[in-house]
């Protein structure tokens, strides 16, 4: 976790943001987390509450998400969650579209080659994608009523 935290550190300074505690803190939480969080998730995490205020935590993640440091996910109607983009992990998720739940996909990414051949037809370099499926999950679907199915 130290390396990625001080990779974090690395990128942020390239980006031009200062290193303050309140950053420290926050990278410090969404890496060891790893996983997707909302403002409120953040901002109420033990650390981050009791050694800096919601406006920052809000502040920094906007700071970071315009870097591309940070990836905001979810329905644009629902809060928001935010993970951390690291080179050389990628992640995609599954978004249920009527309660806003976020789970990472756990299945080979059907982009990756396509990224690549993007890359070499048109000369980009640090080129990069973002998956999300929407849905359904299975809590928010109504029960099947087999009352009137049609039998043969």
């Amino acid at each position: 976790m130290d390396q990625v935290y001080e990779h974090l550190i690395v990128r942020c300074k390239e980006s031009g943001l200062r290193r303050t505690k309140p950053l420290e803190f926050l990278l410090q939480v969404m890496s060891q987390e790893n996983r997707p969080m909302t403002l409120a998730d953040l901002a109420e995490h033990p650390v981050l509450a009791s050694n800096c205020d919601k406006a920052t935590v809000f502040r920094l993640i906007g700071r970071l998400t315009d870097k591309g440091i940070v990836r905001r996910l979810g329905l644009h109607e629902r809060a928001a969650y935010f993970t951390l983009l690291l080179p050389g992990r990628h992640q995609d998720f599954l978004i249920c579209s009527s309660c806003g739940d976020i789970k990472a996909v756990k299945a080979p990414c059907p982009v990756h080659q396509l990224e690549q051949e993007i890359a070499e037809q048109t000369g980009y370099s640090g080129l990069y994608h973002e998956l999300e499926f929407f849905g359904t999950c299975p809590s928010c679907q109504p029960p099947s009523d087999t009352r009137h199915s049609l039998s043969a």
